[in-house]
């Protein structure tokens, strides 16, 4: 092929690339993180990522590299590639091919097989909005060229069966001993010899969806505002909007989790029959380039037939890798925040109380962490960050608020939040990250049922959440917070100090009920470098006398030293005074005992 001449890859380019991009996103503010379960880097040789920011298309390549040492192509639009620039060079030399390339997919196809990966972004384009769900709840994303909803793209579909269809061939060959045609094809991929392209062939062909989620989504709370409005007067205000909003990803703290769902296999998408029937013709194309063709051609009864089997299947494999990519959304606070503010412009409810709307969206988050299909952001793990919002008092909760004003889309008005007209209008497609971040977090989790559903529920039960339920929420929030900070300090960097400990007990929170209370619920609060299994014994005493018992963990205690070395008394005070609010709401009367600083803590809080 005589476009891939000019596109060599350049791995002394890609490596100080790979570096380049490393020190980058280390000394900018955007934290990338990447989850995985398994293998899949190692595994996947097709990725697919949705596209939000434009800088998000570099970032895939460093990954990879990062994880698996492999090189990868990606496709870029054809437009940077016209003449023979020094960017167009670059693009080359880092593995980019251009969208309009001649016998693209052929291409792609055979740097598989030479054992690079592939990187595809299945929406063709930016997808500001986040809306790829159309009004039927089918997949469908805006074109800014067509200016209309279309379906996503099907070159990856295609590239991956077409692949799959090329090994079924290649394995018939091998199998009947045809060694002419397999060293032909060996020359052709410019592999070393058969062992190696038997080898890439017995390779399965997995695609790998990916999910990209920024968190939080910044609209006017910084300078970038001002800095925008001063320099980009002469720029359009597409232009404007990207530099915005991007800039705010970058240089503001920003989440940027990347997530890696399960392998799709696009083998398990063919029939029997159509394996009988695609076999014969494949083992007989000289080229890669002939063996995609078939899925054009409409001649003979058996191309007809052929290519018939080839569109359902890539279809049905097109709606299942971008089912698998979108429910990868890691969900955030605003997600549920904002999912929720337009439930009550849906019910043209305007005017929300405050308290209820907390409340209900605390009891989502609650059932949101009992949902294990859902991925969650840490501002829906860590109860330092979401607890509060019961009482309205939650960071994250305050940032997506005081974007809500600042857009004019919320107001605040004795213990109410009124609702604004503007929530209910459409705004294009280059304004609405501006004019309305509520309406893009809620297209974002639109296509995961799941949370829906938990908002759903929490919406209908929480105008009867008892406050002894609630209560039980809220210890759940300290047994979570213990877990959560085990986790962050059990790092190799804390390996050395945490070996040295000697304590064995559960540093876990502890509530004990009675089968019949005497009406006086007890909080213990255990000594300074203890935790809360300090006191056990004599919790259970007290159980036995009738009284419930919850056994509080100060913070930084139970878990790591290093944890302890970032604590202050003040936060061990704000631990006693949540468990006197946790029995306070399952008991008539409180009595709060403590050992040693426990015990000082007891007294200051009764003062």
């Amino acid at each position: 092929m005589d476009t891939a001449n000019d596109l060599n890859l350049n791995k002394k380019t890609y490596g100080w690339t790979v570096r380049t991009v490393s020190a980058l996103t280390s000394s900018l503010s955007v934290k990338i993180k990447l989850h995985h379960d398994g293998d899949q880097v190692e595994q996947g040789q097709i990725f697919l990522f949705n596209h939000f920011a434009r800088f998000e298309t570099f970032i895939p390549q460093f990954l990879m590299h990062q994880k698996s040492g492999a090189y990868c192509r990606s496709i870029a639009a054809g437009e940077f590639f016209r003449g023979n620039d020094t960017f167009a060079n670059y693009l080359r030399s880092v593995g980019a091919v251009p969208h309009d390339m001649p016998e693209l997919l052929p291409f792609l196809a055979e740097e598989i097989l030479r054992g690079r990966k592939v990187i595809i972004f299945p929406e063709g384009g930016m997808v500001k909005d986040r809306r790829v769900l159309d009004d039927k709840g089918k997949y469908s994303i805006f074109s800014r060229t067509a200016r209309e909803r279309r379906k996503h793209h099907t070159g990856a579909a295609v590239l991956a069966l077409t692949l799959n269809a090329f090994k079924m061939g290649i394995r018939a060959l091998h199998a009947d001993k045809d060694t002419m045609r397999l060293t032909q094809w060996v020359d052709r991929l410019n592999l070393e010899n058969v062992e190696a392209l038997m080898a890439a062939v017995e390779k399965p062909t997995f695609i790998i969806p990916a999910n990209i989620t920024f968190y939080p989504i910044r609209v006017r709370d910084n300078i970038l505002s001002q800095g925008v409005e001063l320099f980009t007067k002469g720029l359009s205000p597409r232009v404007a909007e990207e530099l915005l909003i991007e800039g705010n990803i970058l240089l503001r703290d920003t989440d940027m989790d990347v997530r890696l769902g399960d392998p799709v296999m696009p083998g398990k998408f063919w029939h029997l029959w159509e394996k009988k029937l695609l076999a014969p013709r494949v083992r007989k194309v000289s080229s890669m380039e002939e063996l995609f063709e078939l899925n054009f051609r409409r001649g003979s009864w058996f191309e007809k037939l052929s290519a018939r089997a080839i569109g359902r299947t890539t279809l049905m494999l097109r709606d299942t890798y971008m089912y698998e990519m979108y429910k990868g959304v890691t969900l955030n606070l605003s997600h549920l925040a904002s999912r929720l503010i337009l439930m009550h412009v849906d019910r043209d409810q305007m005017t929300v109380n405050r308290e209820l709307f907390h409340r209900t969206l605390y009891l989502a988050i609650k059932k949101a962490q009992a949902e294990p299909s859902l991925h969650l952001h840490r501002s829906l793990l860590d109860p330092e960050t979401y607890a509060g919002v019961i009482k309205g008092s939650s960071k994250p909760l305050d940032q997506l608020i005081t974007s809500a004003e600042n857009t004019e889309l919320i107001k605040q008005d004795d213990g109410h939040y009124l609702l604004m007209s503007k929530l209910k209008e459409e705004h294009g497609f280059d304004q609405v990250r501006i004019e309305n971040p509520i309406a893009v977090y809620d297209n974002e989790m639109a296509p995961i049922q799941a949370a829906r559903d938990v908002i759903e529920e929490a919406f209908e039960e929480a105008h009867d959440l008892s406050d002894h339920a609630l209560a039980l929420h809220r210890f759940d929030d300290e047994v979570q917070s213990y877990q959560w900070d085990k986790k962050a300090y059990d790092k190799p960097q804390h390996a050395e100090i945490n070996n040295q400990r000697t304590a064995t007990e559960s540093g876990d929170p502890y509530l004990l009920t009675p089968e019949k209370s005497n009406g006086l619920g007890v909080v213990l609060v255990h000594g300074f470098l203890a935790s809360p299994a300090e006191l056990r014994g004599f919790a259970d005493r007290l159980l036995t006398a009738g009284h419930p018992v919850i056994g509080v963990r100060l913070k930084g205690h139970g878990t790591s030293p290093w944890d302890l070395r970032d604590r202050t008394w003040k936060e061990w005070l704000s631990s006693v005074r949540r468990g006197f609010q946790i029995m306070s709401a399952l008991t008539d009367k409180v009595c709060v005992v403590g050992f040693s600083s426990g015990g000082a803590l007891a007294l200051h809080m009764a003062a």
